[in-house]
């Protein structure tokens, strides 16, 4: 029984990579965002930019979670849920 070696770096883990790493990025650059305008609904910007991400990163986390569930499948040969 011979098994195909399989590229450890595809597509998906590249973009699920991506999809983790965005908010840690967006979070540490503290300088972009350090500020207090525009402020929305009396929130000054340095909040509602952070609280922003915490509904951006559970989008991502969710997208890389799933592209990472079919990956594995893809790679064990089943389709199965």
């Amino acid at each position: 029984m011979t098994q195909e070696k399989q590229p450890w770096v595809t597509p998906a883990r590249v973009v699920v990579a991506l999809c983790l790493i965005a908010p840690f990025v967006a979070m540490l650059w503290v300088g972009s965002y350090a500020k207090v305008e525009p402020v929305v609904i009396g929130i000054p910007f340095f909040y509602w930019y952070q609280m922003l991400w915490v509904l951006i990163s559970t989008v991502l986390t969710m997208v890389a979670y799933q592209l990472w569930r079919r990956d594995q499948r893809a790679r064990k040969g089943g389709s199965s849920r």
